[in-house]
């Protein structure tokens, strides 16, 4: 799920800001102190909570003394449905808590540097990218990754919410992404269309099953997600379901369930 692990951005010189110093990892925390001997570490910035992302956040201030900022404490997307508590907290750091919880346009800057937060709701709902104007990059987070589209998965993340800011961010200018996990997007415009078009196709993928009798996501995943290992269903059901929510929410399926959920029968609206 993090492919060659979480990326930690050290962001400076002299006195730096480190972005997203990844998971309870002694070994992982080690190399980023390793790499800012002889500096001052004046924040400590986070993108989101999952524990891939936010646990290390303790060891680096207990070691640092710098300032947290950036996301608020972990929250769902929506209400939580019957079961999905447990789901939610498998991937939750429910224990952070920042300094500073930034908002839209917050920023945090040092000699030569500064960071803009960008709200980007949709893979959670605390989501924060962060704009590096002295070099025209945007720290995406796991909001956009060049290596696989992000896993949008209810009640953790909203379909609907990453859709939106997936359009608030081609209405910007960056000339890099540099993302949570893999390397950077380098187009990141062309990139973006091609994450519309891609989330489009899986919701016209849906619709097609759908109006073909398919009324429960069991019976969706294994026809959409063809060739994909049995092991990984859950996750594909999750993603499935994301789209199911805005579907519904757009008028364009009804479901048997006031809430959507994995258990729902559904049919074209």
């Amino acid at each position: 799920m993090t492919f060659t692990g979480t990326c930690s951005y050290i962001v400076g010189r002299g006195t730096v800001a480190i972005i997203d110093p990844g998971p309870d990892d002694p070994g992982h925390v080690a190399r980023l102190l390793a790499a800012v001997a002889g500096e001052t570490v004046s924040h400590i910035v986070v993108t989101h909570t999952h524990r891939d992302h936010s646990p290390a956040v303790p060891a680096l201030r207990a070691a640092t003394g710098a300032r947290v900022v950036g996301c608020g404490p972990h929250r769902p997307s929506r209400a939580p449905g019957p079961g999905e508590d447990r789901v939610l907290d498998a991937a939750a750091d429910s224990d952070f808590m920042p300094d500073w919880q930034m908002r839209d346009g917050d920023a945090v800057s040092g000699p030569g540097w500064s960071l803009t937060a960008v709200e980007t709701p949709g893979h959670t709902a605390n989501h924060l990218a962060y704009a590096l104007p002295e070099e025209e990059t945007l720290f995406s987070g796991d909001h956009v990754m060049a290596w696989s589209t992000s896993i949008v998965a209810p009640p953790d993340g909203s379909m609907s919410a990453y859709m939106a800011s997936i359009e608030k961010l081609r209405g910007m200018d960056h000339r890099l992404y540099r993302p949570g996990h893999g390397g950077p997007v380098t187009e990141p415009q062309r990139f973006l269309r091609g994450l519309v078009q891609h989330r489009r196709q899986r919701e016209a993928a849906i619709l097609n099953r759908i109006g073909a009798g398919d009324e429960t996501i069991a019976a969706m995943v294994p026809v959409i997600y063809q060739g994909l290992a049995p092991v990984l269903h859950g996750a594909a059901a999750l993603s499935v379901l994301a789209q199911i929510e805005d579907l519904v929410a757009r008028g364009l399926v009804a479901a048997s369930d006031t809430v959507p959920a994995l258990s729902s029968r559904y049919r074209l609206a």
